[in-house]
């Protein structure tokens, strides 16, 4: 059986974050997209936009050193416009170390990404390596 679409879409969407393939990302969402990030330290927010998402990610890569990884899991799709990716996430920072799972939950319209709302397993802790 074929994966669905949506799936697919989001699988690629990791392949070129784990790329650094930014302009590959751009291709992916649309113009107005927005990021949804919890918790309270400087990457934490909505990004709205493609630049601002865009944006968003280059900094997790700088702040990391380029060291952040997210491990794709699983993906799951409703066939209605949404899916849930799990992931785990790996980065180092200022002699820090990350491990955590998490998820993201996507809003595609058309082919295209409009929404990512981030969920994560331990806010505070996210804040702490972020903060």
């Amino acid at each position: 059986m074929a994966e669905h679409p949506h799936a697919t879409l989001v699988r690629r969407g990791y392949e070129a974050l784990l790329r650094s393939d930014m302009d590959g990302l751009r291709g992916l969402m649309t113009a107005d997209v927005t990021h949804h990030v919890p918790g309270s330290h400087p990457l934490s927010g909505d990004f709205k936009g493609q630049d601002a998402v865009i944006g968003m990610y280059g900094r997790m890569f700088q702040e990391t050193g380029g060291s952040f990884r997210a491990e794709l899991r699983s993906v799951y799709a409703d066939g209605r416009g949404h899916a849930v990716a799990l992931h785990h996430v790996t980065a180092e920072r200022e002699g820090r170390r990350f491990r955590g799972d998490g998820c993201l939950v996507f809003r595609i319209v058309g082919d295209k990404i409009t929404d990512i709302d981030e969920c994560v397993e331990d806010i505070e802790k996210q804040d702490r390596f972020w903060g």
